[in-house]
């Protein structure tokens, strides 16, 4: 693992510039461009508020900006991953060049989304400021949050995209999964409408409850996030970290012929 991040460290510079790209490329020949990047989570944040906060009457106060704190981690999450599936499998062109560092493509993924991720915390901020919802103190442990995801997402992203190389029906798997994973992690709801003894299942099988949670506890509870589970998640996320990149290291040589 500390081989893998080291090499992606000397090879930053690359890494940066496929980010870039990425970034300039995604809404490339659309009128709006990189508005996209605000309007697709307020879209998502609009459909959601309209079903669950008017027509289903949700008793959550300011339920939308209490929905927009979820939204975003998610999709950061869930596209990491799906896109990351196909990372590898995707890009021969890059990966039968000499010496081309793979592991620089699922980083690419990951970073790119992250990216749009944090573009997008200013319009989190200011439709809290709208429903009267202020930032406080809190907000120091976000970035503790935003490290506990970035490991995890990469685990994930490392994993599916080494596997996918092989197996290319994963992509297609990964996506279909990732609707599931959403309504069961406690995006649209409260955890606490869950019962007691589904609860407890939740938290332990699902890694992205957890993070969810934290982030509204930061910025719509006003509270700290329960430091124990969150800790846990990323002795976790460590080790999967770990364990992926393992498995992404074995199998690289095996890349440019299966491609």
């Amino acid at each position: 693992m500390i081989r893998n991040f080291r090499e992606l460290y000397s090879y930053r510079g690359l890494l940066l510039s496929l980010v870039q790209r990425e970034l300039k490329a995604r809404y490339r020949g659309s009128v709006l461009g990189f508005f996209w990047t605000f309007l697709n989570p307020t879209l998502h944040m609009l459909v959601y508020a309209l079903l669950f906060g008017v027509f289903m009457k949700n008793q959550i106060t300011n339920y939308a900006y209490f929905m927009f704190v979820g939204l975003l981690p998610w999709i950061w999450f869930s596209t990491s991953v799906s896109a990351g599936a196909s990372a590898i499998s995707d890009r021969r062109d890059l990966l039968t060049k000499v010496r081309f560092p793979a592991q620089v493509l699922p980083a690419t993924v990951v970073a790119t989304n992250f990216c749009n991720f944090v573009f997008s915390l200013p319009l989190m901020v200011a439709l809290g400021l709208l429903f009267g919802v202020v930032p406080s103190w809190h907000v120091a442990l976000f970035p503790v949050v935003v490290l506990v995801q970035m490991c995890f997402t990469f685990a994930m992203v490392y994993a599916v995209s080494a596997f996918n190389v092989t197996f290319r029906d994963l992509q297609h798997i990964v996506m279909n999964l990732m609707t599931l994973w959403f309504f069961m992690t406690p995006v649209l709801y409260r955890l606490s409408t869950i019962p007691e003894e589904y609860r407890r299942v939740l938290q332990v099988l699902n890694p992205m409850s957890i993070l969810i949670t934290s982030y509204q506890a930061i910025f719509y509870e006003h509270q700290l996030p329960d430091p124990v589970p969150l800790v846990s998640l990323l002795g976790v996320s460590l080790v999967l970290l770990w364990g992926s990149t393992q498995i992404f290291e074995s199998r690289r040589e095996e890349f440019a012929e299966s491609i």
